[in-house]
């Protein structure tokens, strides 16, 4: 009897910890919005008007995010050596990209991003909370509240299958 408990116990803690993965939101996901919520609750742009991106969380818990700015300057010159502090200055915050593994918890209505790297290096080896909200194909969720009191907001429509 113990053996066949154990045995289910095994074939059962699996597929919980698969679906926790695969939980609605698995699929490639476009950007609809960059935005941030300033302290006064006003909404507005925070990479611009029509900002680029792609996220993507895979089936078996992998993750990558890409954000940039569509207004973004070109650099004065092909070689990356040559470039100014202020051009790379100005590319950095026109974009927010890492990747690593992610933890949906649906129950609680948050998404742990386990980031391996990211374009804020200080990001490296963190774990970083977003609260979510799942609307049909509309995924949003929120960054925790800068210094300067806003709160980053990623808006994102389910991608249809290519042609």
């Amino acid at each position: 009897m113990t053996r066949w408990m154990i045995l289910l116990a095994l074939l059962f803690v699996p597929s919980v910890a698969m679906h926790v993965q695969t939980d609605s939101i698995a699929g490639t996901w476009l950007l609809t919005g960059a935005d941030k919520i300033l302290p006064d609750g006003t909404r507005i742009a925070d990479y611009g008007m029509n900002p680029h991106g792609l996220v993507v969380f895979t089936k078996d818990g992998h993750y990558m995010v890409e954000i940039y700015r569509a207004d973004r300057a070109r650099f004065s010159s092909d070689d990356k050596t040559k470039v100014t502090a202020d051009e790379y200055k100005q590319a950095a915050l026109g974009m927010s990209v890492h990747f690593g593994t992610y933890m949906l918890d649906s129950a609680k209505g948050t998404i742990s991003f386990h980031v391996d790297r990211a374009s804020n290096p200080n990001w490296d080896d963190t774990t970083q909370v977003r609260a979510y909200t799942l609307r049909g194909d509309e995924l949003e969720w929120k960054v925790a509240a800068r210094p300067d009191g806003s709160i980053p907001v990623t808006v994102l429509r389910r991608a249809q299958k290519a042609e």
